[in-house]
C-alpha cells in the first residue's frame, strides 16, 4: 500500500494527530463529514448559471448572481439526510449543550 500511495501514507503519518481525531465518532457521523455530494452539487449548480456568461461587468455582478442562485438552490434542500435522526442523537450526546440550543 506505501509503494502505490506514498504520499497519502506519509501524510497520514504525519498528521496522525489530527487524522486520528476523526475516528472518534461513529460511522454514520464520520460519512456526513466526508461527503462531499452537497458541496459538489453546489458548484454544480454555481457552473450552470454562469456557464452562459463568459465576461462579468464586476465582481459585484458575478457576486449577486451567485448570492441569486445560492437563494434558488437552497430552496430545493428539503430532502433529510438518510439516518439523520440517528446522527443528531449521536451528536447530541457527544455535545450536549453545543448542541440542543440551535434545534
Amino acid at each position: 500500500m506505501g509503494k502505490k500511495y506514498p504520499y497519502a501514507i506519509s501524510n497520514w503519518e504525519n498528521n496522525w494527530e489530527d487524522v486520528s481525531s476523526f475516528f472518534q465518532f461513529s460511522e454514520e457521523i464520520r460519512k456526513i463529514m466526508y461527503t462531499t455530494n452537497i458541496i459538489e452539487g453546489l458548484n454544480r449548480q454555481y457552473r450552470k448559471v454562469t456557464k452562459t456568461k463568459s465576461v462579468f461587468p464586476s465582481d459585484q455582478s458575478l457576486e449577486k448572481m451567485r448570492y441569486l442562485a445560492s437563494e434558488n438552490i437552497t430552496k430545493k434542500w428539503t430532502q433529510r439526510y438518510r439516518g439523520w435522526d440517528q446522527v443528531l442523537n449521536q451528536l447530541i450526546v457527544l455535545y450536549g449543550e453545543r448542541l440542543t440550543q440551535y434545534l
